[in-house]
């Protein structure tokens, strides 16, 4: 939960040095708001238990309870930074949804670039609950900012980009964030004629360029192709 004084945090590393390393790291940046420091996992889920966080910074390998396990149970966090010796943990740490990827020992410059990753996630994700939609009736989508509404017809939305609880919207001039997943989007009927291409994408077909196995070209962007969608995908040819 968001206070005055910034964005809540807790650090989770079973050693002293490392998890006071963290610690003094991120007393630096204001706008966390630093409310436990634990060394166990465990301790820290059973302090949680009526506690909303924003940024969790842990290490993976612990005793009792892993960084990844406790992750899995706490994946309400909206920010989860995995700081550990072990390179081998990136592919799961980032299956637990996480933001970033430490390895100790980190320099503060690494960090640095880490919590300006966490403040643009934070502000992102901010911007866009204060955005809703609402369907029109002529192929348009109004898009609410603040106290605004703005109208956007559907025929200039280029395509839609999943990020994690809400979905990125690309029009032919502008981008926007409305808090909706692009599944509960893409169920509306006024959103049935765009393509999936990815579990992170779907595409409005008139503005494809072209098309591989692995990329479809949309303007002047260039978007993956996921393995599950590549036969639709290749079916446009």
């Amino acid at each position: 939960m968001t206070t005055p004084s910034g964005y809540t945090c807790i650090i989770v590393d079973d050693n002293e040095i490392d998890r006071l390393t963290a610690l003094v790291f991120a007393k630096k940046y204001p706008f966390l708001d630093i409310i436990g420091v634990f060394s166990s996992a465990t301790e820290a889920l059973a302090a949680l238990k009526d506690v909303e966080v924003d940024v969790l910074i842990s290490d993976i390998d612990m005793p009792e309870l892993s960084g990844l396990e406790f992750r899995s149970r706490m994946m309400k966090i909206p920010v989860c930074i995995f700081i550990t010796a072990y390179v081998d943990y990136a592919a799961d740490s980032f299956d637990m949804e996480a933001l970033d990827f430490l390895v100790k020992p980190f320099k503060a410059e690494r960090f640095e670039q880490c919590m300006n990753r966490v403040q643009h996630y934070m502000e992102l994700r901010h911007k866009a609950r204060l955005f809703e939609y609402s369907l029109g009736s002529d192929n348009t989508v109004f898009i609410k900012d603040g106290h605004e509404k703005i109208k956007l017809n559907l025929h200039d939305i280029v395509y839609l980009e999943a990020l994690k609880d809400y979905t990125r919207i690309i029009t032919t001039s502008k981008k926007y964030s409305v808090l909706s997943s692009i599944g509960q989007l893409l169920h509306e009927t006024a959103f049935s004629s765009f393509l999936r291409i990815h579990r992170s994408y779907a595409v409005q077909p008139h503005f494809i360029d072209k098309v591989t196995s692995q990329q479809v070209f949309v303007q002047h962007y260039s978007l993956p192709v996921g393995r599950s969608y590549k036969d639709a995908v290749l079916n446009l040819k």
